[in-house]
């Protein structure tokens, strides 16, 4: 595909040879509008070397400039340089670009021969999946897609929380109050109600908490009947959990969490001690982190037992010995950002290079409308309650419309959790926001189900118009200023997955496919298609494929389906 920006970079190259390429690329802007041009050269830097106002001198670079083949005008505008793309060429490219691509159209190879870790989702085990953990889950699942997209070798990990303290707070409480028939019919509800009422009698028992602490530290030394009852509890949770990855469409590479690494440690903290970052405080062991303004780390209790940030090291050193990753990403909560930043401090300290190239990733929380999520109280809205609500209400919406809709269940599903995954990635990560079911299930506005709408309208005009590929087209017919700035937005798509990798922010492609779907939806109701003349028909379908196919490749990067009928 031709890229218009570079051809810009060379024309004003040709009469500015005071800078060079890649500073000319630098300064180059997109007007606010399309009346302003396509792309803007500003002549300000250019102010002190030719000792001449910027309006002049973007005056004289307009006069030179020799536009080509690719280029219909060039026109200063004040202090800057204004280019219009030829617009037959720029449907030319675009529209031959993704019927040759389909839907590899945006995709790249720049990640051909490296490898990238995400790490995402990794729920507690024998803790409610709840409607906090969508956050890392789908964000994850995407940037795994996206970096996937680009020609990256991807491995998907689930870094379960099936370690720590909290296991010797359930084990505790399922020796004192539990029953394993309750449990096994309702796992995770029943689980929930013994780690509840384990902290709220702690609250009133202090010893509980010794009780706890025994247990966990027997389960590191591996007492049999703690591993038993731990290897249960895990199975059980994984079980209820693979519900709502089916739901989600999600699978992972790995499911090997804080326990995988437990007889990894000792190696990882022999390291550390022979590398002198170990101090001893009060029987326990810290690595000090003040000179680089951020407390101290605990690595190793007085009794002995280990933390999260010992188990996360040893994590990182096993991924680079196992995988050799090119980065490894962890799509986390911003809570969490301390951890990181002592995490890879630690790492780096330890003489490992490649600490550089673990990359946290936060997002904002999550918080109900009368206050914060906690599993301590039980307070929390689950998961596959939120997808199963949403396809419930899918259902009915297309039992209303369109009744004799073939697989209505599939549609629903495809839908309904579509629904939840776009909002979720709708707005940038870092964002808090508060759930409502109202807003989740929503279909009205700049929602999944109207970007999936688009899709499935646009597929229905192309069985209409009996569309074929391989059909001769006159690109010189799509004039229509929407048919241009639908195909503007196209052009721009490879882009936008490219920014959404880099900054590793899916609601980038979220939001474009979105302004592709308005694009799409004011060409369609401006531009008649099948009632034109035979060769404007084929014109127009072909820049109905071409948003079909980019809007189903945008949907899939979100994890998301694209329906061929709604």
């Amino acid at each position: 595909m031709i890229d218009f920006k570079k051809e810009v970079v060379s024309i004003i190259h040709e009469v500015v040879d005071s800078l060079d390429k890649e500073e000319i690329e630098s300064l180059i802007e997109i007007p606010p509008n399309y009346d302003m041009g396509d792309y803007a050269f500003p002549c300000f830097r250019l102010a002190k070397i030719f000792r001449k106002a910027p309006n002049l001198i973007a005056e004289e670079i307009a006069n030179k400039v020799e536009l080509g083949e690719y280029f219909e005008k060039v026109e200063n505008v004040g202090p800057y340089v204004n280019f219009f793309i030829n617009k037959v060429k720029l449907t030319e490219t675009v529209l031959d670009s993704i019927k040759e691509e389909k839907e590899k159209f945006g995709s790249t190879n720049i990640g051909k021969g490296r490898k990238v870790l995400v790490e995402f989702s990794s729920p507690n085990i024998a803790k409610p999946f709840h409607i906090g953990h969508i956050r890392t889950t789908v964000i994850g699942n995407s940037i795994e897609k996206i970096f996937k997209f680009q020609g990256f070798n991807t491995v998907r990990l689930n870094h379960l929380g099936d370690y720590g303290t909290q296991f010797g707070m359930l084990i505790a409480a399922y020796k004192k109050w539990g029953d394993m028939e309750v449990i096994e019919a309702d796992p995770i509800n029943e689980l929930l109600k013994l780690y509840v009422k384990f902290n709220a009698e702690a609250e009133k028992d202090e010893s509980l908490k010794d009780e706890a602490r025994y247990w966990f530290k027997e389960l590191e030394e591996g007492n049999e009947e703690a591993l038993e009852l731990w290897q249960w509890i895990r199975d059980i949770s994984l079980k209820e959990f693979n519900r709502v990855y089916e739901l989600l469409n999600i699978e992972f590479d790995s499911y090997a969490g804080e326990s995988f690494y437990s007889d990894k440690m000792p190696r990882v903290i022999e390291e550390m001690e022979e590398k002198g970052l170990l101090k001893e405080s009060r029987g326990a062991y810290i690595v000090d982190l003040e000179p680089y303004d951020m407390p101290p780390v605990l690595i190793k209790k007085s009794d002995g037992s280990t933390l999260y940030i010992t188990r996360d090291i040893a994590a990182a050193i096993y991924r680079k010995e196992h995988y050799d990753f090119y980065k490894n990403i962890y799509v986390v909560a911003s809570q969490q950002n301390l951890h990181f930043k002592q995490l890879f401090k630690i790492i780096e300290l330890m003489g490992y290079e490649w600490a550089k190239d673990c990359v946290h990733v936060p997002f904002g929380m999550v918080s109900l409308e009368d206050g914060t999520l906690s599993t301590r109280q039980g307070r929390v809205v689950f998961l596959e309650d939120v997808l199963n609500k949403a396809i419930e209400s899918t259902l009915k919406i297309i039992e209303e419309r369109n009744p004799d809709l073939e697989n209505k269940e599939e549609v629903a599903k495809q839908v309904g959790v579509g629904a939840v995954i776009f909002q979720e990635l709708f707005n940038n990560r870092i964002k808090d926001y508060v759930f409502t079911w109202d807003r989740t299930l929503s279909f009205e506005g700049e929602t999944g189900p109207y970007v999936q709408y688009t899709h499935a309208r646009a597929n229905s005009l192309l069985g209409k118009g009996q569309f074929k590929l391989e059909d001769r087209v006159d690109y010189s017919l799509l004039q229509n200023e929407d048919e241009i700035n639908l195909i503007r937005l196209l052009y721009n798509f490879p882009k936008a997955v490219l920014d959404a990798l880099e900054k590793y922010e899916p609601s980038i492609i979220t939001r474009h496919i979105v302004e592709i779907a308005k694009a799409f939806n004011k060409f369609y109701n401006s531009c008649p298609i099948m009632t034109v003349e035979e060769d404007l028909k084929k014109a127009r379908l072909n820049l109905v494929y071409a948003a079909k196919t980019v809007i189903k490749t945008g949907l899939g990067l979100l994890g998301i389906e694209a329906p061929d009928k709604m």
